[in-house]
């Protein structure tokens, strides 16, 4: 189910994921991201796989960056997660170019100089954004430069963070602000040490309090023409969980070749019964891989051409988020219970999989999109 070795990303993925898997348990029991784990993205290079090439970056495609996640999360989901979030703002703005291209680069120079950055939207009154509803955060004019003041929640990376791209209102328009991580008035709260999931992705909240940025921080201001959908956020947070899951077929594997019951002589691995639920397990996965990068690959044209695909990308989002959560159940089913305490990772998979599905599109929202997507699809073959 893996990619070809002579990939170098891959290869990446795979040495930095083995690094990760040696703190991910003692990281989860803290409720702390290691600050190991962010030198080592940094270091190597690999949060700027998104990146243009004119401007530091690596650019690869969003099928090339989800295989790479794919492997990554198998070391640890909370700092996969750290990573997709920078992956996905840069593979996204290098397609939609949301903000003036002075303003662009500034930001690829920014990470690729060994900045971590990330989008900062949800508030606590609010939710998430992707419901609709306005900023209650906002940006007010200063002698000094824009004075932001509000709270933001969820936002993965925490103080580990060196900047953060907040969408506020300035009056009654949306806009969005560089802030420097640590600027004088922001104030971090450890919200999520003890969350179901990812406990070790230090996704806290943070309050702003008078906090002063330069005038030339503010990247973009008032409503734009509609923009094509974000595949590149989807896409690469479905892998985080699907990569765990990964993970907790391996990890059921290793402890059903291990486990010789007395009454039994010899390893669990070899009961038929045993060897038909790790094939249920197998056979998911592979279905929910195959289409997470068949959906990935198929991202790109213009903007027409993508709002036409997302439909598919939110599908296999859907799949592989649910299929983790379906396997990774079946996981501790297996070990029994040896799999509800920490001797086996594989409660901590089952818990950090839980989290997919909430990020959005979830529920309802993307079976009715996928559904809707569906039946034009039928009329259309059938008006043909």
């Amino acid at each position: 189910m893996s990619e070809p070795i002579l990939n170098p990303t891959l290869n990446l993925a795979r040495q930095l994921a083995g690094q990760f898997a040696i703190r991910a348990d003692q990281a989860d029991r803290k409720g702390e991201l290691p600050p190991e784990d962010v030198r080592a993205l940094l270091e190597s290079g690999y949060l700027t796989l998104s990146i243009p090439r004119v401007y530091g970056g690596q650019e690869l495609s969003l099928r090339e960056c989800t295989a790479a996640q794919l492997e990554l999360a198998q070391g640890s989901a909370a700092s996969a997660l750290v990573a997709a979030m920078q992956l996905h703002v840069f593979g996204s703005a290098r397609e939609n170019r949301p903000w003036p291209e002075a303003a662009f680069e500034r930001l690829c120079r920014i990470a690729t100089d060994g900045g971590l950055i990330n989008a900062v939207a949800s508030e606590p009154a609010l939710g998430s954004p992707s419901r609709g509803g306005a900023f209650a955060t906002t940006a007010a004019p200063h002698p000094d430069g824009w004075r932001i003041n509000g709270q933001k929640t969820w936002i993965t990376g925490g103080k580990h963070l060196t900047h953060l791209l907040v969408k506020l209102n300035i009056e009654d328009d949306p806009a969005a602000v560089l802030v420097p991580n640590h600027a004088p008035g922001m104030v971090w709260i450890e919200t999520w040490r003890q969350s179901l999931s990812l406990r070790a992705s230090d996704s806290h909240d943070v309050c702003f309090d008078d906090v002063i940025v330069p005038f030339d921080h503010l990247l973009e201001r008032g409503a734009h023409p509609e923009r094509p959908p974000d595949a590149w956020f989807v896409i690469l947070v479905a892998s985080v969980y699907l990569g765990a899951a990964l993970a907790a077929r391996d990890a059921v594997i290793a402890y059903a070749l291990e486990r010789v019951p007395t009454a039994l002589g010899r390893p669990i691995a070899t009961l038929p019964s045993i060897q038909r639920q790790i094939g249920e397990i197998d056979l998911a996965l592979q279905n929910a891989r195959s289409f997470l990068l068949e959906a990935a690959a198929g991202w790109g044209g213009d903007a027409d051409t993508r709002r036409r695909w997302f439909p598919r990308i939110v599908a296999a989002k859907v799949l592989a988020t649910e299929t983790a959560a379906s396997v990774t159940e079946k996981a501790l089913r297996i070990a029994g219970g040896a799999g509800i305490t920490h001797a086996l990772p594989l409660e901590r998979f089952f818990r950090d999989t839980r989290a997919g599905l909430m990020h959005p599109p979830s529920g309802d929202a993307a079976l009715e999109m996928i559904g809707k997507y569906a039946i034009e699809q039928a009329k259309g073959d059938a008006d043909g």
